[in-house]
């Protein structure tokens, strides 16, 4: 049997073709898919005894309905990820799908579907599109607020240390062998980015629009990508490091982070996601200028912070070996 790839192909040695996004979309889609499924998906047991109960049981159908147990689900549930794309974003942008784009993407869920009941739902929306895209809408950020907003913090850092590493990983080795560490099933292939499917082959040209790369913490069990227009051609992969205590509480990894730091820094160096100056981390950490300077110099010296001058401010961020330590802790 031929095996089938869907191969996103690059402009040669432009590694700006090739950026990184978070998508708040894609970890919900997924996080529906595991509560389908719960003993398919273990690493997000820990996640799901957490919301157990919590989930609005008549919004999570409405998702249901249209995010199968595995398979196609509609692209527009996933914008073009950003690096800054954040869940009210995703839910404001629902409600303004084009008609095309709405028709396009239910007509593929109904094909898909099983049984008349499921069916006639399906058919419902596409027979009347703006109450359908409110009702998703609605549908979306109810179970994002339920289940996975109290834990975006935890994901996210992970999904940010996951980016930085990769990024560390093409300035050291080169874009090919960073894709090569992605998944078992995607491969660099003479100037393409592979990724082996189930069902179809596709050759994507990306040269001009590029590939958006998306780290996944919901999405543990393979690969999932974006080719049709207008979304930018992107793979979806899992996030590493992901362990199945990932949705601990996070005075629990504050905690594990301080016996490694020492509580100040540890907290200086989790808050340190976003650029801050020095008395924006004086102020959130309770401490004295000169204190917090201190542990800021302490941090950068040690490789986990950089500072850098805009205009009369310097602000501190996270480096990529912060990202990561951050990262491995969860």
């Amino acid at each position: 049997m031929d095996r089938k790839y869907v191969d996103f192909r690059l402009a040669p040695d432009d590694l700006t073709a090739i950026r990184f996004g978070i998508s708040p979309g894609h970890e919900l889609c997924h996080a529906v898919r595991a509560l389908h499924r719960p003993d398919h998906h273990p690493l997000q047991w820990g996640w799901m005894r957490s919301t157990r109960g919590a989930i609005p049981r008549e919004d999570f159908e409405v998702l249901a309905l249209l995010i199968r147990e595995d398979g196609y689900f509609p692209d527009f549930l996933t914008a073009t990820p950003t690096w800054d794309l954040t869940p009210e974003a995703e839910a404001d942008r629902l409600r303004e799908i084009e008609d095309e784009r709405f028709e396009v993407d239910m007509t593929k869920v109904l094909v898909r579907t099983d049984g008349p009941a499921r069916r006639g739902a399906v058919q419902r929306m596409l027979d009347h599109p703006d109450r359908a895209r409110r009702m998703i809408a609605d549908a979306w950020l109810s179970v994002w607020n339920a289940g996975i907003a109290p834990v975006w913090p935890q994901l996210e850092r992970l999904l940010r240390a996951d980016i930085a590493v990769r990024a560390r990983r093409i300035a050291e080795s080169g874009v090919g062998a960073m894709i090569q560490t992605l998944h078992e099933r995607v491969a660099w292939e003479d100037g393409a980015v592979r990724v082996t499917m189930r069902i179809w082959s596709e050759v994507v040209d990306c040269r001009g629009s590029g590939l958006v790369l998306v780290p996944s913490v919901m999405g543990t069990t393979g690969c999932n990508v974006l080719t049709e227009p207008p979304a930018q051609p992107t793979l979806f992969y899992p996030a590493q490091g992901v362990t199945a205590t990932w949705a601990r509480d996070a005075a629990d990894v504050a905690s594990s982070l301080g016996a490694l730091l020492g509580p100040a820094r540890a907290r200086i160096l989790l808050d340190a996601h976003e650029p801050r100056t020095t008395s924006q981390v004086a102020r959130d950490s309770a401490l004295a200028i000169s204190t917090a300077s201190h542990h800021l110099t302490v941090l950068r010296d040690s490789g986990l912070l950089a500072s850098t001058r805009d205009g009369a401010r310097v602000l501190h961020r996270r480096t990529p070996l912060g990202e990561a330590i951050v990262g491995a802790v969860l």
